[in-house]
């Protein structure tokens, strides 16, 4: 079985004389300077080489055709019963043979989905050449002629160079002893074929879509990441300046020794492709300084980063290498690296990884710097907000396996990024299978259909490389109405819905790329970058609730908090006090029509206020007037009481009376009447009716030019004040009567 060790870390892949042409070399090798002295590395940084289609090759080891042929044995197009003239056998799903090193592993994918490539003209070639009937190899046996086929063709139909120390494989020595038989009739049968479908060479075959994804691949250009956790993007620019590269200001000018700084992801720089060997062995990789990873792997980590608040954690589900979660890891440490106390950890299910896998990530994301990631062994669906290690999650990231439909480099991205293998046959031919792409919908819409679910979690950032819209639009927009429907069927409040928000992604002034435009964040795929899909999905802001002062108040005395003040609800005998209270002074006001008593009282509950105000007029104006309210005057003063409700403060108790100003002037000066007090409207907040105080007023002593019915009133309209007699004894109010005594009436003082 085959350990895929490129997952979470950098790939040990190093150019040999075996994997080249004879007499080529790389583009421009002797024209880079190298940027240092390949160091001591925990995981090697030598550079890959791509094997593509039309490239002749002096062959591969054994070893590589062995591991190739069940790979492709695994992944190869079974065509029906009755369209079939090649039988491969029976036998799928075999295990892959134990490799040490991740050159033979890649080298073998990259050889076995180029025969997938091209298995239909290799089949016409066995046909034609009557290789397929004469040979006498069994069934099994037959994806191993297919590998070594395409191997044979692309070199010319050369023989192989053999290396001194490699390890023999007989079968595959059978097998290339028949081919080197039958290479005439074998070169003949493809000539026949290229003329028959008029190809210049044979990648003219290959569907359209396939054809320009091969062309895209050798000329992408190269994504590096700066771990931050060990340097900053600064620190790199110049050590890669002063190593004499120079930077450009757009990626259409990357050429030789430039780089390019990514405008979506500031932390990201671009180099050109040909650069690729002398990255690979600078020091910045093996320092783990500069990370080579394809753009569609780092806009998740940075949208992250850009909506993960001070105080809170992040959960990574899907399929994604360990380079992923470290950058993940990164992002966030540079972030809160000023708050030392609080440091947001990255939470990383690997339910669906082997034992093997999970060591790997972890040495990965140990190897970059990073403290803060922790691993989660249980399947995402069984997790939810209850979880102790989740309290304070308020992000999460969902990659989840998709076609890889958008990427140009599918093996490579594959290999690297722990993707499904299994979709080598499919995206040999640009085509993924009705049956496939439903699985991988299916799944998809489970993971972001629960990752709504946790109540805690603020945003949930949904990426991709497909260019489905069955794995990308119809995907959220179905998980949004999901999420609407399933709150509102649970009475959930309108916050815990989400909204598509806008990308975090900053757009480049020249970018005139109408996808951008739209509610996602869309790459397409082109030269110059791998197609990718991101959405950002936010829970709707809380709305901001004014409340009223009533309803604070009530909402306090339901708590207790303030002991029933501005309650509504009153005790019966409460409201047969204020009913009587209310007749007593409609009929005050309805006997007493210039008579205003306003009565104010407090919302608190505490103050209470009471004015009385008695508009008077000249006598010598209004003689009339005060015949009629001399007589209201002494009706009421017959009764010797007056009743009225008081409300106290502690001030106003601790202060002395002061008089009463008389009402009416009897001088022959008109003098203007002090001015009304008005009328304060009672506020519409809940009131609390006071308990009614009873007072009795003694009776006051008027001069002699009164007549003597007026007296008893007590009420004078006269302001000499000389006139008065001196002041009797006080008398103290009685506790018991809540009034003054029949004996204190008699020996009170006068008022004024």
């Amino acid at each position: 079985m085959v350990k895929n060790k490129n997952i979470g870390g950098l790939p040990d892949r190093s150019p040999t004389s075996k994997t080249k042409k004879a007499g080529s070399k790389t583009a421009n090798s002797k024209d880079l300077m190298p940027l240092d002295k390949p160091a001591d590395r925990s995981i090697p940084v030598t550079a890959p080489e791509l094997q593509t289609a039309g490239q002749a090759q002096l062959g591969f080891s054994d070893r590589v055709y062995l591991l190739a042929s069940v790979i492709f044995q695994n992944n190869h197009l079974e065509k029906p019963a009755a369209q079939r003239l090649v039988n491969y056998g029976k036998e799928r799903g075999l295990p892959l043979p134990e490799v040490k090193d991740e050159e033979t592993q890649r080298t073998s994918y990259e050889l076995a989905f180029n025969t997938l490539k091209y298995q239909e003209l290799l089949e016409d070639i066995m046909i034609d050449s009557c290789f397929y009937l004469t040979q006498p190899m069994p069934d099994d046996q037959t994806g191993l002629i297919a590998v070594m086929l395409y191997d044979f063709q692309d070199r010319k139909f050369l023989p192989r160079e053999r290396q001194g120390a490699e390890e023999i494989v007989q079968e595959v020595r059978d097998v290339e002893s028949y081919l080197h038989r039958f290479k005439t009739k074998l070169a003949a049968s493809l000539a026949r074929c290229r003329i028959k479908h008029d190809l210049l060479s044979i990648e003219y075959i290959l569907p359209e879509s396939v054809k320009m994804k091969q062309e895209r691949s050798s000329s992408l250009p190269l994504y590096a990441w700066v771990n931050t956790l060990k340097s900053s993007v600064d620190e790199v620019q110049s050590d890669l300046k002063s190593a004499g590269f120079s930077q450009v200001k757009s990626i259409g000018q990357l050429e030789g020794q430039t780089f390019w700084q990514d405008p979506h992801c500031g932390d990201i720089l671009v180099f050109p492709a040909q650069l690729k060997a002398q990255l690979y062995s600078s020091k910045l990789l093996s320092d783990h300084i500069l990370i080579i990873q394809d753009k569609s792997c780092s806009l998740g980590p940075n949208a992250v980063c850009s909506l993960l608040p001070e105080e809170g954690d992040v959960l990574m589900v899907g399929c994604f290498s360990g380079l992923t979660v470290s950058h993940t890891a990164s992002l966030i440490a540079e972030k809160h690296k000023a708050n030392s106390k609080v440091q947001p950890t990255v939470y990383v299910c690997v339910s669906d990884r082997t034992v093997a896998q999970r060591e790997e990530l972890q040495q990965a994301v140990t190897a970059m710097g990073s403290k803060n990631v922790k691993l989660i062994p249980e399947v995402f669906q069984s997790l939810d907000s209850s979880d102790k290690r989740l309290q304070k999650l308020r992000v999460i990231l969902l990659m989840p396996k998709c076609s890889v439909s958008a990427i140009s480099n599918p093996v490579e991205f594959l290999l690297q990024e722990n993707g499904d293998t299994e979709l080598l046959q499919d995206l040999s031919q640009s085509s993924i299978a009705k049956s496939k792409l439903e699985a991988l919908v299916a799944q998809q819409r489970k993971d972001i259909d629960h990752a709504l679910k946790f109540s805690k979690v603020l945003s949930v950032v949904y990426s991709t490389c497909s260019s489905y819209k069955e794995e990308n639009e119809e995907v959220v927009s179905r998980a949004l109405e999901q999420a609407k429907a399933r709150s509102e069927q649970e009475g959930e409040p309108k916050q815990a819905n989400f909204r598509l928000s806008p990308s975090p992604f900053s757009i480049p002034d020249h970018a005139e790329d109408p996808m951008e435009t739209q509610p996602f964040f869309m790459l397409e795929p082109s030269e110059q970058n791998n197609g990718c899909f991101l959405a950002v999905l936010s829970k709707e802001p809380e709305p901001v609730v004014k409340e009223a002062p009533h309803e604070v108040l009530v909402r306090a005395n339901a708590k207790g908090i303030l002991d029933k003040i501005g309650s509504n609800h009153l005790t019966r005998k409460e409201k047969n006090r204020h009913a009587n209270r209310m007749t007593k002074i409609t009929h005050a006001r309805n006997s007493q029509p210039h008579l205003s008593v306003s009565i104010h009282s407090n919302n608190q509950g505490t103050m209470g206020s009471h004015s009385t105000t008695l508009c008077g007029q000249d006598l010598t104006n209004r003689r009339q007037s005060l015949q009629g309210k001399v007589k209201a005057m002494r009706l009421q003063a017959s009764k010797h009481t007056v009743s009225s409700s008081f409300s106290f403060s502690k001030q106003e108790s601790s202060t002395p009376k002061k008089s009463i100003p008389p009402v009416l002037n009897t001088t022959t000066t008109t003098t203007t009447p002090p001015p009304a007090i008005p009328l304060v409207r009672p506020r519409r907040a809940p009131q609390e009716v006071l308990k009614p105080v009873l007072l009795v007023l003694p009776p006051v002593r008027f001069p002699d030019f009164f007549p003597p019915q007026l007296s008893r009133t007590g009420f004078s309209p006269s302001f000499n004040y000389n006139k008065w007699r001196p002041p009797a004894q006080s008398v103290p109010f009685s506790r018991s009567s809540g009034g003054l005594s029949k004996d204190a009436l008699i020996k009170s003082r006068p008022l004024f």
